[in-house]
């Protein structure tokens, strides 16, 4: 569950990477990551893992944030992954708004350690800034939506939480 959105939903701003902005198509959000919590794991649960990701990333970025032009939505699409958090302890079953990411880090962010001693895995921000001299850098934790503003479809964001045997 999460109280900082409601499934199928937009999620709101303070949990994006970046925003709607009128003059300029976007602009950088505040990137908190949401508030999550569960229950119910299964006995021999050791540690969770956290994924979220979106299924929905065009596989070609040809036409991404062009001026004039859009993504059509008979592209085929990838799935673009916002956050791996592994390690969680067994005793931790809800995630604070904020917790693991509270801002934008141009050029990355640090890792893999993290609260509770989990550890984050690279986000696909990585790849996304790989060619952009003020962005790369290794993008370690969550990193919020920000799909292509010119997209003909609405992107849908899949948080998971994994009950583990390790």
């Amino acid at each position: 569950t999460s109280t900082s959105f409601a499934d199928g939903q937009r999620i709101p701003g303070e949990f994006a990477f970046c925003i709607p902005d009128p003059g300029h198509h976007v602009c950088l959000g505040r990137n908190l990551n949401p508030q999550l919590a569960w229950s119910g794991a299964p006995a021999g649960t050791r540690s969770f893992a956290v994924i979220c990701h979106d299924p929905d990333v065009p596989s070609r970025g040809d036409d991404v944030n062009q001026e004039g032009r859009s993504v059509p939505a008979s592209l085929p699409r990838v799935d673009f992954f916002h956050w791996v958090l592994i390690d969680l302890p067994v005793a931790v079953n809800a995630i604070k708004e904020g917790e693991f990411s509270s801002d934008v880090t141009p050029r990355g962010k640090p890792g893999p350690q993290a609260a509770h001693g989990a550890r984050q895995g690279v986000n696909n921000y990585t790849d996304w800034f790989a060619g952009d001299n003020d962005m790369r850098g290794d993008y370690h934790g969550y990193d919020g939506p920000c799909p292509p503003w010119n997209d003909e479809i609405v992107h849908r964001y899949v948080f998971t939480v994994y009950a583990l045997d390790i």
